[in-house]
């Protein structure tokens, strides 16, 4: 994988000082292997560090923005006229137009008030902006080969069973283990991340010269799916024990389609749920809710404003962001199933 220019430039600065440190951090390398993101652990680490800085310097250059004297977006907020002081401001120069000075701010209105900016909001500004957000970006980079790697075992497990029917029908027609991966490797737009597995132990094979076993055995060290592990270590078993990989094929084919259809199944079962809270939620309580509000509209006298107003509210924004809510999350849902 050849790196960016941004993972270079961070590399040349921090890499030798990190090499040391960075090749001792064991989760980190396995994270990476299991990614198949194909970089160093210094270059990873560097390119974390300095992103993080990156995040970091755009967050304290936004408050800078935000409290730069005069010309700060707080300093210019606090130099306009507070709205409470224009129409008496507009009054006094009515009736006093002899005391009007256009020298002075509000043209001298003794009632003249700038707008305050709260201090809990600058509070806040300085507290996200300085600390937390960066804080978490930092979190999110350090953790993005943690995820790559959850990411390709969660893949792998959709498209193994899938896989594991191939190889036993290959299997069944007397294709020796190199063509079994041969074919998974050249077949990556069905079997997706499976077929990567299968393309390095084709490649230990062929071009750097392992036996099989060896092969197998290096490969699982680098999966990213327990259910992939376990198969790869069955396969060096029965390799070793002399056993029949066809039958082999066979039994983790139908095991790992029992598992993929249970997790179906707890998908369709989550789906169903998730549409009877939904009609629950946003068909029912909402026409119960807006029935009464239009009972108490009509039958209260001193509470009417107040109930209009509710009804608008839930009408126009509550109703509106469960439905969102709930498109959220069956989208979320749908796409952690997609293949």
């Amino acid at each position: 994988m050849e790196l960016t220019a941004w993972q270079r430039f961070c590399n040349r600065i921090l890499g030798r000082i990190l090499r040391k440190r960075a090749r001792k951090d064991v989760a980190l390398s396995e994270n990476l292997v299991k990614g198949s993101m194909g970089i160093m652990p210094e270059v990873y680490l560097s390119t974390v560090i300095f992103t993080s800085i990156a995040i970091a310097i755009v967050c304290w250059g936004i408050i800078g923005i935000f409290f730069m004297p005069e010309i700060g977006v707080i300093a210019f907020w606090e130099s306009l006229q507070d709205p409470a002081t224009i129409n008496p401001c507009l009054d006094w120069e009515y009736w006093e137009p002899e005391l009007v000075d256009k020298s002075k701010p509000g043209n001298g209105c003794p009632e003249y008030a700038t707008r305050v900016f709260p201090p809990p909001f600058k509070f806040l500004i300085v507290a996200l902006l300085g600390a937390i957000f960066p804080y978490v970006g930092f979190l999110l980079v350090r953790s993005g080969a943690k995820r790559e790697a959850d990411r390709r075992g969660a893949q792998i497990e959709k498209y193994l069973p899938y896989a594991a029917s191939y190889t036993a029908a290959m299997s069944a027609a007397n294709a020796t283990p190199a063509k079994i991966f041969r074919s998974l490797a050249m077949n990556k737009d069905i079997y997706g991340d499976v077929s990567e597995d299968a393309g390095l132990i084709y490649r230990d094979v062929t071009l750097l010269g392992y036996d099989l076993i060896t092969a197998i055995k290096l490969s699982v060290d680098r999966a990213a799916s327990v259910w992939l592990t376990e198969f790869f270590q069955g396969m060096v078993g029965t390799l070793t024990s002399g056993g029949h990989l066809k039958l082999y094929f066979l039994n983790r084919a139908e095991h790992y389609m029992r598992e993929n259809r249970t997790r179906l199944q707890q998908f369709l079962e989550s789906i169903a749920l998730l549409a009877e809270s939904y009609i629950v939620v946003a068909v029912a309580m909402p026409l119960f809710l807006i029935v009464m509000l239009v009972i108490m509209f009509w039958v209260s006298g001193s509470g009417a404003q107040m109930s209009e107003g509710m009804l608008y509210g839930i009408v126009l924004g509550f109703i509106p962001m469960i439905h969102i809510a709930y498109a959220v999350l069956v989208y979320t849902s749908s796409k952690e199933q997609e293949m």
